[in-house]
């Protein structure tokens, strides 16, 4: 980039202020949305809404809808330079919401397992939904300022670690299918439990893999009062997941990141009858890729040896159930957008170099798929006042987290953070006078 700081924060304040609109529609699209949440691959109402308000900005965007489910497209193109990509996932959670806002979710659906879940926005894809949506419309008005094309992608099925690959899979850039412009650069963000009016963000391993599995331990049942003529899986389960925190704590270096959770352990119906079978539900989360793959085999090796001790009468079930990349931000994206933020937002106020995220996150597929790089950055969400009184006190851990059914980012500034981090990142690349 060949401007000064100061020559690039007064760039981006004359656009935002001039261009970006009145938020306060904005506003009631968001608690629209955070009341109206819809769960991974089901973001049928969600993604119409995203398309009609689209159609409503600017006959010059092309829309495509329908990407591997509920995903889709807007291109933008405005003359020659590079091409950018801007991502929000849109899915919601399967959380009882509890924040006692007065637009919150009271929703249910059914799964696709069948089952009635409620529904909540608790990781702030709403936000995501809202932000992109304001800075497309800020930088339509914008087009004067900036010469290329800009891709605004709204991706289903975040939650699960499958969206962003589905739409790849589903022929997002290729030529006779979806044809997306091939970006030059892949750009995301995501609101976080920061102070509201912080941004942050890290050159390299941003965000943890995360791999998790659905293991089934087979036994024996029989009655309680006769366990030796059973094979308990509740006993080899239990071994299990004792034996599996040794991974952690005797096999990982002590400077290197990593975590190994059984999140669930299921068997038996009551209390005097010995089950046949035993459900573990495990998650690790990992920052190299070395340590990853040792991780995983290491977790196999464990389960498999506790069944062969306990004698179990055939080898456990081991199924992936969901998996994310490692999210590694390339290096001179990052470079340029710390660069940009740190001229916009000011050095009190933007982090560029966040300590590692151990939430995950499918984003990068989106570049890593077509070999092109990416940057990915947090936006906070909480109110500054009672974060920073709540960390005096000692007690961040009371502060609600991405997923919690207490979560309830401030509407205000979190939006207009949300909104002006997008057209900045976007004016660093295809800005006029911009050789980013």
């Amino acid at each position: 980039m060949g401007e000064s700081v100061a020559a690039k924060s007064s760039s981006f304040g004359s656009v935002i202020a001039k261009y970006r609109p009145d938020l306060a529609p904005y506003e009631d699209i968001y608690k629209h949305c955070h009341a109206n949440g819809e769960l991974s691959t089901q973001e049928k109402e969600t993604a119409s809404l995203i398309t009609e308000h689209l159609k409503k900005l600017s006959n010059d965007l092309d829309i495509r809808t329908g990407i591997g489910g509920h995903g889709q497209i807007a291109i933008l193109k405005n003359g020659p330079g590079k091409t950018i990509l801007l991502r929000a996932d849109i899915d919601a959670l399967p959380v009882q919401e509890k924040t006692g806002l007065p637009y919150a979710s009271t929703k249910t659906m059914r799964d696709t397992d069948g089952l009635v879940k409620p529904v909540m926005h608790a990781c702030g894809h709403d936000f995501h939904i809202t932000s992109l949506l304001a800075a497309a419309e800020t930088l339509i008005a914008a087009r004067s300022t900036w010469s290329g094309t800009i891709v605004f992608l709204f991706q289903p099925a975040e939650e699960r670690g499958s969206g962003a690959r589905a739409m790849v899979d589903d022929g997002l850039y290729s030529a006779d299918k979806h044809a997306c412009p091939i970006p030059d650069v892949v750009l995301g963000q995501h609101v976080f439990p920061l102070q509201a009016g912080k941004t942050a963000t890290r050159a390299g391993p941003v965000m943890s893999a995360a791999d998790s599995f659905k293991v089934t331990i087979y036994g024996s049942g029989g009655h309680g009062s006769m366990p030796h003529r059973t094979i308990d899986p509740v006993v080899i389960a239990s071994h299990i997941v004792v034996r599996l925190q040794t991974i952690r704590s005797r096999e990982v270096p002590p400077d290197e990141t990593a975590v190994v959770t059984v999140g669930a352990l299921q068997a038996g119906s009551t209390e005097n009858v010995i089950s046949d079978e035993a459900v573990l539900k495990i998650n690790i989360r990992s920052v190299s890729v070395e340590w990853r793959e040792k991780i995983l085999a290491s977790v196999k090796r464990i389960i498999k040896a506790e069944c062969l001790a306990g004698d179990c009468p055939k080898e456990p079930l081991i199924e992936p159930t969901s998996s994310f990349p490692l999210t590694i931000n390339d290096a001179e994206v990052a470079g340029e957008i710390n660069k940009s933020f740190t001229a916009y937002f000011g050095e009190k106020n933007h982090d560029p170099s966040l300590k590692n995220v151990l939430g995950s996150e499918d984003f990068g597929i989106l570049g890593s798929s077509i070999g092109k790089p990416y940057c990915f950055w947090f936006f906070g969400g909480h109110d500054a006042g009672m974060y920073e009184e709540m960390v005096k006190k000692g007690e961040e851990q009371k502060i609600p987290v991405n997923h919690s059914p207490f979560f309830a980012p401030v509407l205000q500034p979190t939006l207009t953070i949300g909104v002006d981090a997008l057209v900045v990142a976007a004016l660093t690349y295809v800005g006029k006078g911009s050789d980013g």
